[in-house]
């Protein structure tokens, strides 16, 4: 299950952490409704939880600042101004909670090394927990991803959404409840595989923005001087 650490953080501000093992469905606490019974709103899920091993800085990369302020904060700030009913950030190799704002829910994966599918788990089950009917999942390392495409993608409906730049599928993406039970557990590639697995069930839609990852030094010193 998930719980509330006991350390100290902005008031305002809950922090859970993940056990050994992501709680399924079955699992659901009493009192909890079934998934198809709940109308808790779309939350967001950012994924903050990597290494980030391929970064030559002198920080782990998501603290780096980028056009003025920490990477994480992009994804963080464009999910909070798209409005959704919650936004949560899950954090593993890093704790980031210092560069968050208070509006954030922060999950804590201690199994980062299991890989993003790993880290959706986390994101995804506890806004299960929390009733959330969908999540809009994005990534932290993609800066120039704005609220207008997390706001398009949640309002789109589908089990499946994901935004598209041209002809390229990137987050932010939108999984309905409904296919949460279907999502990989462990591996690199999360919401990618699901999509790949059932094509019927995805929708695009076309997001304004850039969706480039910012995976080293050079990479964040070019998409800075853009």
């Amino acid at each position: 299950m998930w719980r509330r650490s006991s350390r100290s953080v902005p008031a305002g501000r809950r922090r859970r952490c993940g056990t050994a093992r992501a709680p399924s469905i079955a699992e659901r606490p009493a009192g909890v409704p079934a998934v198809a019974d709940r109308r808790g709103g779309i939350a967001g899920v950012v994924l903050a939880a990597g290494e980030g091993s391929r970064f030559a800085g002198p920080l782990h990369k998501l603290r780096a600042e980028f056009r003025g302020r920490p990477l994480v904060r992009w994804a963080t700030d464009g999910a909070i101004e798209a409005a959704l009913a919650a936004v949560y950030v899950v954090l593993g190799a890093e704790d980031l909670s210092d560069l968050l704002p208070p509006e954030v829910t922060i999950v804590m994966n201690h199994e980062w090394q299991r890989g993003q599918a790993w880290s959706l788990q986390a994101g995804v089950r506890t806004a299960e927990l929390d009733g959330h009917a969908a999540v809009v999942v994005g990534v932290a390392d993609q800066p120039l991803v704005g609220a207008e495409a997390w706001r398009r993608v949640a309002a789109a409906p589908g089990p499946i959404v994901t935004a598209v730049y041209g002809a390229r599928r990137r987050p932010p993406v939108k999984l309905d409840a409904s296919v949460w039970p279907l999502l990989p557990l462990d591996g690199d590639e999360g919401a990618r595989q699901l999509m790949r697995r059932h094509p019927e069930m995805v929708r695009e839609v076309a997001c304004p923005g850039d969706p480039t990852d910012i995976d080293t030094l050079e990479d964040l010193r070019r998409r800075g001087r853009a």
